[in-house]
């Protein structure tokens, strides 16, 4: 692996670390295997998506939460 210096990073302007950042996590999703659950994250995501099936239309979308987290 090459060194990775962080100073340099720093020096680069706030959108190009947002960029960076985003491909870093890319990178990062595209191999979810390699982060692996402790059961109990697994049963509760199990427990989350039979939750969705028996009633997909409750909660509330996206754009909405983020509405409401904005306005707080």
């Amino acid at each position: 692996m090459s060194k990775i210096n962080l100073a340099e990073i720093l020096k680069l302007p706030v959108a190009e670390r947002i960029l960076l950042v985003e491909d870093i996590w890319d990178s990062i999703a595209a191999v979810p295997e390699a982060i692996p659950l402790t059961e109990a994250q697994r049963e509760e995501l199990d427990r989350r998506l039979e939750a969705y099936h028996r009633n997909p239309d409750e909660g509330s979308p996206w754009e909405e939460i983020k509405e409401r987290v904005r306005g707080s």
